[in-house]
């Protein structure tokens, strides 16, 4: 079953343990980050693979429209998933710009340490915790 956009799973993650007289984004974290990026970036990439060759090998003209509206159905959300996976890709290489800058893990609204443990969970994030969930109160509030 293929992952979600949101999710991930990479093959040989180690978390990062910063030593404790460590600076924040030093040379070492931005290279557990960088190569985190770029692993989960293959994997996306591969999965697009599968997907055109899983479409290529399983397309098939049923005589019996339920069959064809199952198999039309089933392309139909591979698509939407790696549509999502395509969008996500282009944000991961704009997240290894901002590490190849040394702009990387500090918060684009209020400027703080966005955190190790965060970024593992998240490494495109580009919000603290605390920016993240105003942004969050916000947009429920213009939704409704």
């Amino acid at each position: 079953m293929p992952e979600s956009a949101n999710s991930y799973t990479l093959r040989e993650f180690i978390p990062y343990e910063p030593k404790d007289d460590e600076e924040y984004m030093n040379e070492a974290q931005l290279d557990h980050f960088k190569n985190l990026l770029l692993s989960w970036k293959l994997e996306l990439m591969e999965e697009v693979d599968r997907t055109v060759s899983h479409m290529k090998d399983e397309a098939a003209n049923f005589p019996d429209p339920a069959d064809r509206a199952s198999q039309e159905e089933e392309f139909s959300l591979e698509l939407r998933t790696r549509d999502r996976e395509r969008k996500l890709i282009k944000k991961i290489d704009k997240t290894l710009e901002l590490v190849e800058k040394d702009d990387y893990g500090f918060c684009d609204a209020c400027g703080v340490e966005i955190g190790i443990r965060r970024l593992e969970a998240r490494p495109t994030a580009t919000l603290c915790v605390d920016c993240k969930t105003i942004d969050e109160i916000k947009e429920k509030q213009t939704m409704g």
